[in-house]
């Protein structure tokens, strides 16, 4: 049973090792050592490009990885999966469930007779057809319905802007930016299920809370969230994105800590 965690969100942009590559380890070892330092407990990872399912422990971090992804011989352009602390992982009530290659679910005991259901999304981009982000959001609309205690984490690529008014419940006041269409999509996932992203709620620099700098305009933005029930919302102590992480990935690790449970 767990009593305390710090979960996490993390797009690796690939946990594949390439041949050749400047790295010093593997893509996994490296993630793994990363996670230690910042005492991470469960970390949801987006755009692991790994194929199919499957799952590896680093025993030297103490980490075991599992990763959904499409078939062998299918173009992989997402894939998710967990990064868990290998003490943790016979608490789990059952394997990691792989939805898709953009949505795999765990459960956890985190207190008596309480269990937490996190789910690890990568969403579409912008750029993808209306039709694959909407068959995203009705798979994602149905995993909400489950467990009262719920965390979804990962690289949603969409901002969700600062108009705390016109969204509220779904966000706070401290957003960065402004809202864009793929925001849209999921602040209505979020209102129709009283779900609250915990990144806009606490007043802390910029730098802290956005995860991902936009290659054309260079500017930084929130596009990788943890959110959870507005019931929830005493449970989490803090959500900030942490920028000293170095593991060959344009996206910086968001975490949040909660209180004991």
């Amino acid at each position: 049973m767990v009593t305390s965690l710090t979960i996490g969100s993390w797009n690796v942009c690939t946990l594949m090792d390439i041949p050749n590559a400047e790295r010093p380890a593997r893509r996994t070892a490296l993630v793994a050592l990363e996670l230690g330092r910042y005492s991470v407990d469960v970390t949801a990872l987006s755009e692991t490009r790994i194929a199919a399912e499957g799952q590896l422990i680093e025993y030297n971090a103490g980490y075991t990885f599992f990763w959904n992804g499409q078939k062998v011989d299918e173009r992989r352009e997402a894939g998710v999966g967990f990064a868990i602390r290998t003490k943790l992982v016979r608490n789990l009530t059952g394997q990691p469930k792989g939805i898709n290659d953009r949505l795999v679910t765990i459960r956890l005991p985190v207190g008596m007779n309480k269990h937490a259901t996190l789910i690890s999304c990568y969403a579409p981009t912008m750029t993808n057809p209306e039709e694959i982000k909407d068959k995203f959001y009705q798979e994602l609309d149905a995993l909400t319905s489950r467990d009262a205690m719920l965390f979804i984490l990962g690289d949603f690529n969409a901002r969700v802007g600062m108009d705390c008014h016109s969204w509220e419940g779904a966000i706070g006041r401290n957003g960065v930016g402004k809202c864009n269409s793929n925001g849209v999509l999921l602040l209505r996932t979020c209102i129709s299920h009283d779900l609250l992203i915990t990144n806009t709620i606490f007043r802390q620099a910029n730098r802290n809370k956005t995860a991902w700098m936009d290659p054309r305009s260079e500017h930084w933005n929130m596009i990788d969230y943890i959110i959870t029930r507005k019931t929830s919302r005493q449970d989490v102590k803090i959500t900030k994105t942490i920028s000293g992480v170095e593991c060959w990935t344009d996206h910086r690790l968001v975490i949040s800590k909660l209180s004991p449970m």
